[in-house]
Protein backbone atom coordinates (compact mmCIF):
# COMPACT_ATOMS: atom_id res chain seq x y z
CA UNK A 1 0.00 0.00 0.00
CA UNK A 2 1.15 3.53 -0.73
CA UNK A 3 1.04 6.18 2.00
CA UNK A 4 1.67 9.80 1.04
CA UNK A 5 2.47 12.35 3.73
CA UNK A 6 1.55 15.98 2.98
CA UNK A 7 3.40 18.21 5.46
CA UNK A 8 1.72 21.60 5.37
CA UNK A 9 3.66 24.84 5.55
CA UNK A 10 2.41 27.57 7.91
CA UNK A 11 0.72 29.28 4.94
CA UNK A 12 -0.97 26.09 3.71
CA UNK A 13 -2.06 25.26 7.25
CA UNK A 14 -4.08 28.49 7.23
CA UNK A 15 -5.79 27.24 4.06
CA UNK A 16 -6.39 23.67 5.24
CA UNK A 17 -9.95 23.49 3.88
CA UNK A 18 -8.85 24.61 0.44
CA UNK A 19 -5.94 22.19 0.42
CA UNK A 20 -8.16 19.26 1.43
CA UNK A 21 -10.61 20.17 -1.35
CA UNK A 22 -7.77 20.38 -3.90
CA UNK A 23 -6.26 17.07 -2.77
CA UNK A 24 -9.69 15.43 -2.87
CA UNK A 25 -10.34 16.68 -6.40
CA UNK A 26 -6.88 15.54 -7.54
CA UNK A 27 -7.43 12.06 -6.04
CA UNK A 28 -10.83 11.80 -7.75
CA UNK A 29 -9.35 12.91 -11.09
CA UNK A 30 -6.59 10.27 -10.89
CA UNK A 31 -8.67 7.36 -9.60
CA UNK A 32 -12.11 5.85 -9.91
CA UNK A 33 -12.01 4.73 -6.27
CA UNK A 34 -14.08 6.24 -3.50
CA UNK A 35 -12.37 8.51 -0.98
CA UNK A 36 -12.97 8.78 2.76
CA UNK A 37 -11.96 11.98 4.55
CA UNK A 38 -11.35 10.78 8.09
CA UNK A 39 -11.59 13.33 10.91
CA UNK A 40 -12.48 13.19 14.59
CA UNK A 41 -13.21 16.93 14.54
CA UNK A 42 -16.95 17.42 13.93
CA UNK A 43 -16.43 21.15 13.27
CA UNK A 44 -13.93 20.32 10.51
CA UNK A 45 -16.34 17.77 9.02
CA UNK A 46 -19.10 20.41 8.94
CA UNK A 47 -16.78 22.96 7.31
CA UNK A 48 -15.66 20.38 4.74
CA UNK A 49 -19.28 19.46 4.05
CA UNK A 50 -19.88 23.06 2.98
CA UNK A 51 -16.49 23.64 1.32
CA UNK A 52 -16.75 20.62 -0.99
CA UNK A 53 -19.97 22.07 -2.44
CA UNK A 54 -18.51 25.54 -2.99
CA UNK A 55 -14.75 25.05 -3.49
CA UNK A 56 -14.86 25.65 -7.24
CA UNK A 57 -17.21 28.30 -8.58
CA UNK A 58 -18.09 26.18 -11.63
CA UNK A 59 -18.38 22.73 -10.04
CA UNK A 60 -18.66 20.82 -6.77
CA UNK A 61 -17.30 17.62 -5.28
CA UNK A 62 -20.17 15.16 -4.64
CA UNK A 63 -19.95 13.79 -1.13
CA UNK A 64 -21.92 12.51 1.83
CA UNK A 65 -21.52 12.57 5.61
CA UNK A 66 -21.36 9.26 7.42
CA UNK A 67 -23.98 9.37 10.13
CA UNK A 68 -23.56 8.14 13.65
CA UNK A 69 -20.51 7.68 15.75
CA UNK A 70 -17.86 5.05 15.60
CA UNK A 71 -18.96 2.37 18.07
CA UNK A 72 -15.36 1.68 19.09
CA UNK A 73 -13.97 5.20 19.21
CA UNK A 74 -10.95 6.14 21.29
CA UNK A 75 -11.22 8.83 23.93
CA UNK A 76 -8.55 11.45 23.08
CA UNK A 77 -7.61 12.15 26.71
CA UNK A 78 -7.10 8.54 27.73
CA UNK A 79 -6.39 6.86 24.38
CA UNK A 80 -8.48 3.98 25.69
CA UNK A 81 -11.38 2.38 23.94
CA UNK A 82 -14.77 3.65 25.09
CA UNK A 83 -16.24 0.17 24.75
CA UNK A 84 -15.05 -3.22 23.72
CA UNK A 85 -14.64 -3.23 19.97
CA UNK A 86 -17.83 -4.75 18.62
CA UNK A 87 -18.00 -6.71 15.40
CA UNK A 88 -18.98 -4.03 12.86
CA UNK A 89 -18.41 -6.17 9.78
CA UNK A 90 -22.16 -6.58 9.28
CA UNK A 91 -22.84 -2.82 9.30
CA UNK A 92 -23.15 -1.58 5.75
CA UNK A 93 -23.04 2.04 4.68
CA UNK A 94 -25.02 2.95 1.59
CA UNK A 95 -22.58 4.97 -0.45
CA UNK A 96 -24.08 7.18 -3.11
CA UNK A 97 -21.23 9.66 -3.58
CA UNK A 98 -17.54 9.21 -4.44
CA UNK A 99 -16.42 11.09 -1.31
CA UNK A 100 -17.43 10.32 2.27
CA UNK A 101 -16.80 12.45 5.35
CA UNK A 102 -16.65 10.67 8.68
CA UNK A 103 -15.08 9.99 12.04
CA UNK A 104 -14.88 6.24 11.43
CA UNK A 105 -14.13 3.82 8.63
CA UNK A 106 -17.12 1.86 7.35
CA UNK A 107 -16.63 -1.90 7.69
CA UNK A 108 -16.89 -2.50 3.95
CA UNK A 109 -14.76 0.46 2.83
CA UNK A 110 -12.26 -0.05 0.02
CA UNK A 111 -10.65 3.05 -1.42
CA UNK A 112 -8.47 6.04 -0.61
CA UNK A 113 -8.35 7.49 2.91
CA UNK A 114 -7.41 11.13 3.50
CA UNK A 115 -6.49 11.06 7.19
CA UNK A 116 -6.69 14.31 9.16
CA UNK A 117 -6.52 12.59 12.58
CA UNK A 118 -3.50 12.12 14.82
CA UNK A 119 -3.85 8.30 14.72
CA UNK A 120 -2.76 5.92 11.97
CA UNK A 121 -5.58 4.69 9.73
CA UNK A 122 -5.12 1.15 11.04
CA UNK A 123 -6.45 2.37 14.42
CA UNK A 124 -9.84 2.90 12.74
CA UNK A 125 -10.16 -0.62 11.32
CA UNK A 126 -11.76 -3.22 13.59
CA UNK A 127 -9.96 -6.56 13.72
CA UNK A 128 -13.08 -8.23 12.31
CA UNK A 129 -13.62 -5.64 9.60
CA UNK A 130 -13.08 -6.39 5.91
CA UNK A 131 -12.23 -2.70 5.29
CA UNK A 132 -9.22 -2.42 2.99
CA UNK A 133 -7.93 1.05 2.19
CA UNK A 134 -6.00 1.00 -1.09
CA UNK A 135 -4.06 4.21 -0.46
CA UNK A 136 -3.60 6.60 2.46
CA UNK A 137 -3.08 10.36 2.26
CA UNK A 138 -1.79 11.73 5.58
CA UNK A 139 -2.22 15.42 6.31
CA UNK A 140 0.38 16.79 8.76
CA UNK A 141 0.00 20.32 10.14
CA UNK A 142 3.09 22.34 11.16
CA UNK A 143 2.33 22.33 14.91
CA UNK A 144 4.50 20.30 17.33
CA UNK A 145 1.84 17.71 18.25
CA UNK A 146 0.84 17.02 14.64
CA UNK A 147 4.51 16.74 13.59
CA UNK A 148 5.28 14.33 16.45
CA UNK A 149 2.27 12.15 15.64
CA UNK A 150 3.20 12.33 11.95
CA UNK A 151 6.61 10.87 12.80
CA UNK A 152 4.89 8.13 14.83
CA UNK A 153 2.57 7.32 11.90
CA UNK A 154 5.53 7.27 9.48
CA UNK A 155 7.36 4.71 11.65
CA UNK A 156 4.15 2.68 12.08
CA UNK A 157 3.49 2.47 8.34
CA UNK A 158 7.16 1.71 7.63
CA UNK A 159 7.01 -1.24 10.06
CA UNK A 160 3.97 -2.52 8.15
CA UNK A 161 6.04 -2.45 4.96
CA UNK A 162 4.03 0.25 3.20
CA UNK A 163 5.54 2.37 0.42
CA UNK A 164 6.01 5.87 1.83
CA UNK A 165 6.24 9.20 0.02
CA UNK A 166 6.66 12.67 1.53
CA UNK A 167 5.62 16.06 0.18
CA UNK A 168 6.16 19.47 1.74
CA UNK A 169 3.40 21.82 0.58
Amino acid sequence: MNVSFYVLSERKAQETLGFICQLTQTALNKSSQSLLILSQDEALLSLLDEALWTHDATSFIPHQRLLGRDPYSIEPDTMESVAAKPDTSDIEVAVSAPVMLGSYMPADFSGIVLNTTLQPVSDFIAATSPAKPTRILELIKPDAKSMQEGRHKYKHYKQLGYELTHYTV
